[in-house]
């Protein structure tokens, strides 16, 4: 039996394909034929705060709200919004399926090489979700990587898989999974020992069950000599270059509005954090720098 959830689902993504079949070849739609359907085709990541839907099959979080801001200031408000796993939202967008992706997906050089990113939105650091009590106590990617007998969840295609290799986490070590709704779980029954994902993301997810909690303290991940943090972004197509530019132009403007603030204040980020989204350019960041 299917919940109604479940059902607008099915129908996003059938609506999404439908959608994607009004578009010829695999070429992004540009930012003129985009204006002129009077709609833009959006995917998201099923991952509270950054970008969800709602039981009411409305898109929440924090990259769908600002997005749906900034593209108002630039003449779209019909935003068509489809959810799909995190893994699949760049494959997605190079084949098509939509225009852009709002997930605050970490802006880094091997994503930049597959698709074009808008200047960064946010800047959060990372967590891991434990057992409560923290038995094992894990407070970082390295404790896991120095204990054998330990075990890592990750949701497959995010930076966290990426900085738990980068660390020397090794591959028998992580228990992949599709969704991050389904770590709690994962946790909980004791097939992973922690689960990584940002910050804002574990503190939401503890709160799911009394027997799971942030580990704290938590230390940064140090990749090559270099603390990693995660800078979210907007993601296109590599040939949607009129439509990134406009886009980063009323994505700057709109970052020093007071309702911007609010957006990101409203899901747990700090000020300094917000303050930190502004100390990177995505060149740079492309760049691996």
């Amino acid at each position: 039996m299917h919940t109604g959830f479940e059902n607008f689902i099915r129908s996003s993504v059938i609506a999404a394909t439908a959608s994607a079949a009004t578009f010829s070849g695999t070429h992004a739609a540009t930012l003129e034929q985009i204006k002129s359907q009077g709609y833009v085709r959006a995917a998201t990541a099923n991952e509270v705060p950054y970008g969800y839907m709602d039981t009411d099959g409305k898109a929440k979080g924090i990259a769908p709200e600002v997005a749906e801001a900034v593209l108002k200031t630039m003449g779209i408000t019909d935003v068509q919004w489809v959810v799909t796993p995190f893994g699949s939202l760049i494959p997605g967008l190079k084949a098509n399926r939509f225009d852009m992706v709002a997930a605050e997906q970490d802006i880094l050089p091997a994503r930049c090489e597959q698709v074009l990113f808008s200047e960064p939105n946010s800047s959060y650091g990372d967590g891991l979700l434990v057992p409560k009590g923290n038995p094992k106590n894990i407070h970082s990617y390295e404790d896991i990587a120095k204990n054998g007998d330990l075990k890592l969840a990750v949701v497959n295609g995010t930076s966290h898989l990426t900085f738990a290799e980068g660390v020397g986490v090794p591959e028998d070590q992580l228990v992949v999974l599709a969704n991050n709704a389904d770590a709690p779980a994962t946790v909980s029954s004791a097939r992973a020992d922690a689960y990584a994902a940002t910050e804002a993301t574990i503190t939401s997810l503890a709160k799911e069950g009394s027997d799971l909690e942030l580990a704290a303290p938590f230390s940064d991940p140090v990749v090559k000599g270099k603390t990693m943090r995660s800078f979210g972004g907007f993601a296109f197509s590599q040939d949607a270059n009129d439509f990134v530019a406009e886009f980063n132009k009323a994505l700057v403007e709109f970052k020093t509005t007071d309702e911007y603030k609010k957006i990101l204040t409203t899901y747990g980020i700090s000020e300094s954090s917000i303050a930190a989204s502004l100390a990177k350019k995505t060149a740079d960041l492309c760049a691996g720098q």
